[in-house]
């Protein structure tokens, strides 16, 4: 059987000759970046020097279409586009990131961490009361949502089957999705005050609102998860006598656990960083408080709010700690992301990792 390239030889050298050198984008994309780096040093505001530089990585797409065709000149455009919306997109990550940490970096020293702001004015203390408090309210939040977000889950995808209940369920979890968290501080607010009257304060109502944002996201992840186990396990361990509920517990669930830790642990960092709920609901206070039942209890992201909203005087020190607790939120946040990843490394699957 003949081919194309034996009735053209010449063919597979022309195909080769009508490319562009494959050095040719890292050079454009280099100079670029040179372009828009001199002219930061020339004086030409960085906005402008970006521009230029994007303006200058056009030519690629442009020597394409000389040399290469228009089908390739179109391919190396969209990828161009897709490139720079990438890089867009990180802007604000990137400024976002560098305000912090500039502004937040110098304050984690050791008594940042150790003391509060108990009788403290001015400069001095720290956010020892805050970061117990988010510690407390978000374990809370996690023990109250995590049983039923996965429950739910069980429910929908092994004994639901599609019925009314299991569809009435699904709508809720999706109205629940979208609800903004300053209705989940007003539901917990409102629950408390029937059992301990008006201006009720306490830390489990913060970790009672918390949940109620948490527990759609841990039903929809585990759902999701619970789904991708294959049926024929399922079916071995029926066939072998084995009881659905055993089935469930034994085979079901250890087999999905990678997803569901990385779900309940994405669903943490979702909630660790709210601030209008627990304001309504578990207060403001300068002191250490351990218990979740009495009093108020400060968490980081209150802490920040009123640090900036309402600083002391001289403003400077409340401002800078206000800066420092929101970097180490910041880094409590990239931490479990980081935990949410290596504990889906460690319990996928082998030929999955």
């Amino acid at each position: 059987m003949t081919t194309v390239l034996d009735e053209r030889p010449d063919l597979g050298s022309e195909l080769r000759e009508n490319q562009l050198p494959v050095w040719m984008p890292r050079a454009v994309l280099g100079a670029a970046v040179a372009a828009g780096l001199l002219m930061i040093l020339a004086g030409v505001s960085p906005a402008l020097s970006v521009l230029a530089g994007w303006a200058l990585t056009w030519a690629l797409p442009v020597a394409s279409r000389v040399v290469e065709g228009r089908r390739k000149a179109t391919d190396r455009t969209v990828t161009l586009l897709v490139g720079s919306s990438f890089a867009l997109a990180l802007v604000p990550l990137g400024s976002i990131l560098w305000l912090v940490i500039s502004k937040g970096a110098p304050q984690l020293h050791a008594d940042f961490f150790t003391e509060s702001m108990r009788n403290v004015v001015g400069e001095g203390g720290g956010i020892y009361h805050a970061l117990v408090g988010t510690l407390l309210i978000t374990a809370a939040a996690t023990v109250i949502s995590v049983p039923i977000g996965l429950l739910t889950a069980v429910y929908l995808v092994e004994y639901g089957d599609n019925n009314r209940l299991s569809r009435w369920i699904t709508f809720l979890v999706d109205v629940m999705t979208g609800i903004p968290s300053i209705v989940a501080g007003l539901f917990a607010y409102a629950l408390f005050v029937i059992f301990f009257g008006e201006g009720v304060r306490m830390g489990i109502g913060g970790a009672v609102a918390l949940s109620v944002l948490m527990v759609p996201i841990v039903v929809r992840a585990c759902e999701e998860m619970l789904k991708l186990v294959p049926n024929e396990l399922r079916e071995a361990s029926l066939a072998l006598g084995v009881p659905k509920w055993r089935t469930i517990v034994k085979v079901v669930i250890p087999t999905a656990i990678s997803g569901i830790v990385t779900g309940v642990t994405l669903a943490v960092a979702r909630v660790i960083g709210e601030t209008a709920p627990l304001l309504i609901i578990a207060g403001l206070t300068d002191s250490v408080n351990y218990n979740l039942f009495g009093e108020r209890m400060t968490t980081l992201p209150v802490f920040a709010y009123n640090a900036v909203k309402f600083p002391t005087v001289p403003p400077e020190p409340s401002l800078e700690r206000g800066w420092g607790a929101a970097l180490v939120l910041l880094i409590l946040v990239m931490l479990l992301n980081l935990v949410a990843r290596l504990v889906s490394y460690v319990f996928s699957p082998k030929g999955e990792r």
